[in-house]
């Protein structure tokens, strides 16, 4: 069922009325007595959950036993500073970090026919649902998962589902469903509402996880006139509905549509946020459909010093390199490691160009060496910063003072930037 759901592309949804919404959804869930939250880690901090977590915290925490688990995926777990900043005032105690290689349940599997149906025969392997045993051995009266819709490289649309099944999931499930993401073509899939890996989850959430008692909170964020991000949309419920409905307002607001092809993008990615080239490629993922055959794109990478969040996957990305989905498929076949890590094969199609545009990094903590041979090129930031001077560039369009044409993006995790028409007739990818 829906507990509210509220927005539009021009709302702003203050976080006075935010508080209102929550109060609305708790005195749905009436009298509760144990309570697991799952809100996004610090990746994710424009998503707006942070301070939603905390409101549900703070309202709880007299009557009911609250944890916290921050859905990391394969991320590395939170420092103590970012737990601070991200939801301030709530004790350290009350958090528990998710493993996903080990403090697993395995709830069942999607079936080989199933993923041979949603992919049209590209993949046939089934998928382990599994998920950390802290949310079946619990006994909560309630799992709330707090998270953003926004565009994705592997879903379509994040959130929902994901959060949970891969944001505080297993190996195999992390794994498989972002090979398949990557099998069935990112540029088929991202900004669409349905896709292979939603089918999957969602899957997973009908036959396996239906006694979990998961409800979801989820923020669709925007800028507004003077580049502030804003939540313009906040919708709860327990199925389906509520990710439908702000799957389509994400759509609106978060994808922006441009007339011709980009020739040249600039993208500056904030360091608190952005360490890997794991994380740091969504400045890859997101404007690939709007960058022109041969164009460039850019990176101002100041807090990137690793490739990978996981030491494994650093280390397989530093052998096999972003060199295209031909070649790491065939790397699959031939290396059991890139095999039993699929998802970091994924990443590995999902940031090559397939030589069809050219990738410069700019990284604070990676030399020229280690960028050159995972297949990027590299330039030094000092030098790119003083050319670009992206504290005074407008987001969008702009010319430099050398006269030299750009697109600039100072955060590539709000928007997905296409041409017009791209995302229509496709919404299932074949």
């Amino acid at each position: 069922m829906d507990y509210f759901g509220e927005g539009s592309p021009t709302t702003v949804i203050s976080e006075q009325h935010a508080a209102q919404l929550i109060d609305r959804l708790l005195d749905a869930l009436g009298d509760v007595r144990r309570v697991l939250l799952l809100p996004p880690d610090a990746t994710r901090a424009a998503s707006g959950a942070g301070p939603l977590t905390v409101m549900i915290y703070e309202r709880l925490r007299a009557h009911a036993l609250v944890e916290i688990m921050p859905a990391i995926g394969t991320h590395a777990p939170m420092s103590a500073p970012q737990l601070t900043t991200m939801f301030p005032g709530i004790p350290h105690d009350v958090f528990c970090r998710h493993d996903w290689r080990r403090d697993l349940e395995y709830l069942g599997e999607v079936p080989a026919d199933f993923v041979r149906q949603v992919t049209d025969g590209r993949l046939a392997c089934p998928v382990r649902c599994e998920l950390n045993r802290r949310l079946s051995e619990g006994h909560w009266d309630h799992i709330i998962s707090i998270g953003q819709l926004v565009p994705h490289e592997v879903i379509g649309i994040a959130n929902h589902c994901k959060n949970v099944f891969v944001g505080v999931g297993g190996a195999n499930t992390i794994n498989t469903t972002h090979f398949i993401g990557a099998v069935c073509g990112m540029e088929r899939i991202m900004g669409r509402v349905q896709s292979p890996v939603r089918s999957v989850l969602n899957y997973m959430a009908e036959h396996h996880a239906r006694g979990l008692p998961i409800t979801y909170v989820l923020t669709i964020r925007g800028p507004d006139e003077k580049g502030r991000i804003v939540t313009r949309g906040l919708y709860a419920g327990d199925d389906e509905q509520c990710f439908q409905r702000g799957a389509e307002l994400s759509q609106q607001v978060n994808i922006e549509q441009l007339e011709a092809p980009l020739r040249k993008v600039v993208v500056y990615l904030d360091p608190q946020q952005y360490k890997s080239t794991w994380l740091g490629n969504k400045a890859i993922y997101r404007t690939r459909m709007a960058l022109a055959g041969g164009g460039e794109l850019i990176v101002l990478a100041p807090g990137v010093k690793m490739f990978g969040e996981d030491a494994e996957i650093d280390r397989l990305v530093r052998a096999y390199g972003y060199r295209g989905t031909e070649h790491t498929l065939a790397m699959v076949a031939q290396h059991a490691e890139l095999a039993d890590n699929l998802a970091a094969a994924a990443h590995l199609i999902h940031g090559s160009t397939e030589g069809r545009f050219h990738v410069t990094y700019c990284p604070g903590g990676l030399s020229r060496a280690e960028v050159e041979s995972v297949g990027f090129a590299y330039a030094d930031l000092e030098q790119m910063y003083a050319r670009y001077q992206p504290e005074t560039l407008p987001a969008g369009p702009s010319v430099t003072s050398a006269g030299e044409e750009l697109f600039y993006i100072p955060d590539p995790s709000q928007s997905l930037w296409v041409l017009r028409g791209a995302l229509e007739n496709t919404e299932q990818p074949a």
